[in-house]
């Protein structure tokens, strides 16, 4: 992997971060459930946490990352999801967020398939975790909301 092919992975993943951050911001303002806030303000938490960890990536070099150069990554070929909106009814910013949730997941869990270094792969396992729960508690929610009759 050369150094722009990496600067292009990890700057995507940022912005994925971010993209996720301003989503779960701009959706906790229109709900009007205490929890429903609660939960989405704390989900951009922890995506702010997650873009800190892969600026640090930024600063190291490419060749000194523990990845297998001799793979095919094909990271940046994932599914388009709909622009987020202000404008979004609560289970449609549900439904995104389940789907950004696991497009994250997977980024997190392939980087780790082709990590070689032990940290490295613990890290970006780490991040798929915390991303699978984020989508888990968001089904759940989802769920709940959309199909209340269950109750």
């Amino acid at each position: 992997m050369d150094d722009e092919e990496y600067r292009s992975i990890i700057l995507s993943a940022i912005d994925r971060e971010i993209e996720a951050y301003t989503f779960y911001r701009m959706v906790r303002e229109k709900v009007t459930d205490e929890n429903l806030k609660s939960l989405f303000n704390e989900l951009a938490g922890e995506e702010t946490k997650h873009r800190k960890i892969l600026e640090g990536f930024l600063t190291r070099e490419p060749e000194k990352l523990g990845f297998d150069t001799k793979r095919d990554y094909r990271i940046a070929q994932t599914l388009e999801t709909p622009p987020l909106s202000a404008d979004l009814k609560p289970l449609d910013g549900l439904v995104i967020a389940i789907r950004k949730e696991l497009d994250a997941m997977q980024m997190y869990t392939q980087l780790a398939s082709l990590s070689i270094d032990p940290e490295q792969i613990e890290l970006f396992e780490s991040l798929a975790a915390m991303e699978r729960g984020h989508k888990a508690r968001l089904e759940d929610i989802y769920t709940n909301m959309a199909f209340p009759e269950v109750w």
